[in-house]
C-alpha cells in the first residue's frame, strides 16, 4: 500500500494518527480563503520532495499526478517487486480521480484570460487530464498490461479497485495496481462545492467540522490525497513469497437512477451495491463485523448509507441485526479526499482486519436518532471481524462497494 494524506503520507503513519484521533483538518493556508463561506479543507501540506520524480517533473505535473505517482511506487516498494522483473505484459495500473488535475485548470484559466493564449503552458493538457496519473505511473514502471482511469466522482477509487480485481480474476493480468488521487483544495474547487452548499461552515472549529453521523453535521469538508493498493492473484503473490495483507473477496456495483448529486432517500441503491458484494463474496450479512462507511457529514447521504445498511444487516430483512457489526468513518479526521477517498478508507480497512482494531469516528456528539448502528463513536476500539465492506458512493448515484477479508 503507498499513500499521500493530510494525515501521513506513509500508511503506518496514516493508521497511526487515525487510531490516535487526530483530524488532517484545519484553515486552508494553499491559497486566500477569506472570501469563501467555507475556509476549512483536509490538505496535503507536508508532502515530501519525491524521490520518484526530479524537480522539473514535479514542477509539470499537476498535484494528483505526484500524488498518484508517489503513492503508487510506494506501493510497489513496499510490495516487495521489483518492475522490471515482471512480465510487462501481464501488470496493469487503474487509478481514478473525481476531477484530475484541476489546479492546473484554474491556472491556465487566469493564464489566458490575463496574458492571453500563447502564455498557456504546452504541458496543460496532458499534465491536467484525469487518466495521466495511470499512464504516467505505467510510463515509470515500464509495465504495458491493462491501463486506464475510471472516473466515478467519489467512487472513483472503489471502481478502480473492483475494476483491477476483475481484470486479475478474468485472467488478463497478474500485477494490478489500484487506487485514486485528487487535488480539489483550489479556489475553484472550493467554489463549486461551496455554492453546492454542500461542505462544512465550521471555520472556527475545523478540527471539529466533519461530523458523520452526528445530528448536527452541516456537510463535508474537502480532503485530498491519494492511495493506491497492489493486487495480485494468489498463485502470484504465493510464487514470489508476498506478505499478503488482506484478500479482496468480492465487489458490488449499482446506481441510484435518481438525481445528480443527492442520494436516493430510501437507500435503495446503496442497499443494492451491498447485496451485490456479499452475492460475489459468497457470504452472508452475518459474516460481516466491519463496515468503512461513505460517512461523509451530509444530512441526507449519511442517513440514507445508515438506512441502507441497517436494512441488509437488520431486521428489514428478516436477518438478525448483527450485534458484531460496528461502522465507522475515516473522513471525520480525513476530511472528503473525493476520488482518493475510496482507496485512503481502504487502507483504514486493511489495518482493522490486520490489527482486529478500528478507529474511532471523530466528532460524533450528538448522534443523529434516526442512526440506530454502532458507529464507533466512543473511541478506538478492538474488534473481532474476518469481513469488512468499503463503502463508496459518487455524485450521479454511481455506488461501489469493495469486501476485504482477512488473509
Amino acid at each position: 500500500m503507498g499513500c499521500v494524506s493530510s494525515l501521513g503520507n506513509f500508511p503506518d503513519e496514516l493508521w497511526r494518527n487515525l487510531l490516535l484521533g487526530k483530524s488532517g483538518v484545519g484553515p486552508i493556508k494553499r491559497f486566500d480563503a477569506s472570501s469563501f463561506t467555507s475556509q476549512i479543507a483536509g490538505e496535503v501540506r507536508d508532502f515530501p520532495p519525491s524521490e520518484f520524480c526530479s524537480k522539473r517533473d514535479q514542477a509539470r505535473f499537476s498535484r494528483y499526478v505526484n500524488y498518484g505517482i508517489f503513492a503508487a511506487q510506494q506501493a510497489v516498494r513496499n510490495a516487495g517487486i521489483f518492475p522490471a522483473n515482471e512480465d510487462p505484459s501481464r501488470c496493469g495500473v487503474v487509478i481514478g480521480s473525481s476531477i484530475g488535475g484541476m489546479g492546473h485548470y484554474y491556472d491556465a484559466s487566469v493564464t489566458l484570460s490575463t496574458r492571453g493564449p500563447h502564455r498557456v503552458s504546452p504541458f496543460f493538457i496532458p499534465m491536467s487530464i484525469v487518466n495521466m496519473a495511470s499512464g504516467e505511473v505505467c510510463n515509470r514502471l515500464g509495465w504495458m498490461g491493462p491501463s486506464y482511469t475510471v472516473v466515478s466522482a467519489c467512487a472513483s477509487s472503489n471502481h478502480s479497485i473492483a475494476s483491477a480485481f476483475d481484470q486479475i480474476r478474468l485472467g488478463r493480468a497478474d500485477v494490478m495496481l489500484a487506487g485514486g488521487a485528487d487535488e480539489t483544495v483550489n479556489p475553484l474547487g472550493l467554489s463549486g462545492f461551496t455554492s453546492m452548499h454542500a461542505v462544512s461552515k465550521r471555520n472556527d472549529s475545523p478540527e471539529t467540522a466533519s461530523r458523520p453521523f452526528d445530528a448536527d453535521r452541516d456537510g463535508f469538508v474537502m480532503g485530498e490525497g491519494a492511495a493506491v493498493l497492489v493486487l495480485e492473484s494468489e498463485s502470484h503473490a504465493r510464487a514470489r513469497g508476498a506478505k499478503v495483507l488482506a484478500r479482496i473477496a468480492g465487489v458490488g456495483l449499482s446506481s441510484d437512477a435518481y438525481h445528480i448529486s443527492a442520494p436516493r432517500p430510501d437507500g435503495q441503491g446503496i442497499m443494492l451495491a451491498m447485496q451485490s458484494a456479499l452475492k460475489d463474496s459468497g457470504i452472508s450479512a452475518k459474516d460481516v463485523g466491519y463496515i468503512n462507511a461513505h460517512g461523509t457529514s451530509t444530512p441526507l447521504g449519511d442517513l440514507a448509507e445508515c438506512r441502507a445498511i441497517e436494512k441488509v444487516f437488520g431486521v428489514a430483512n428478516a436477518v438478525p441485526c448483527a450485534s458484531n457489526l460496528k461502522i465507522n468513518s475515516t473522513k471525520s479526521m480525513l476530511g472528503h479526499c473525493l476520488g482518493a477517498a475510496g482507496a485512503l478508507e481502504a487502507i483504514a480497512t486493511i489495518f482493522s482486519l490486520q490489527n482486529q482494531k478500528l478507529h474511532a469516528t471523530r466528532n460524533v456528539f450528538n448522534q443523529d436518532p434516526e442512526i440506530h448502528l454502532d458507529v464507533c463513536a466512543e473511541g478506538p476500539c478492538s474488534h473481532s471481524f474476518d469481513y469488512a465492506l468499503s463503502n463508496s458512493f459518487g455524485f450521479g448515484g454511481q455506488n461501489c462497494v469493495v469486501v476485504f477479508a482477512r488473509s
